[in-house]
């Protein structure tokens, strides 16, 4: 499985994520093409924890964001948001890819990313690939 993300997408996410003192968050929205999960859009969200060390995402902030892919014609590829630390998922980010299971593509206020996919109940690595739009 490999994650497609634009640079100009990915630039976006890692400059708030730099001039944020909280983790950021929000939604990937796309298409998956085989093996290919193809992001199309990215949709900001507000961490209602308002935390340097965890998100949550209101439920009524989700339903907008599920109404807005399905109306154009994307669906929710991935999960987004920031860590302070390494870039890796954290135990309450492992709870959390439970429920939403797709791609959560984490980056730090460093530059650095990652993407992971839930497997057998241990987050494995996916490819990440950046390409210009």
């Amino acid at each position: 499985m490999k994650l497609i993300i634009k640079g100009e997408h990915l630039f976006i996410i890692l400059e708030e994520a730099k001039k944020s003192r909280i983790e950021i968050c929000g939604f990937l929205l796309g298409r998956q093409e085989g093996h290919d999960i193809i992001v199309e859009e990215v949709i900001f969200t507000k961490n209602k924890l308002n935390s340097p060390t965890a998100f949550e995402i209101d439920p009524l902030e989700i339903v907008k964001v599920l109404d807005y892919a399905d109306g154009k014609g994307l669906e929710v590829v991935g999960i987004f948001h920031s860590h302070l630390g390494k870039p890796i998922p954290s135990e309450r980010d492992i709870r959390g890819m439970k429920l939403w299971r797709n791609v959560w593509f984490i980056v730090d206020n460093k530059g650095n990313y990652g993407g992971f996919i839930l497997k057998n109940g241990r987050a494995e690595e996916v490819e990440v690939e950046v390409i210009q739009s």
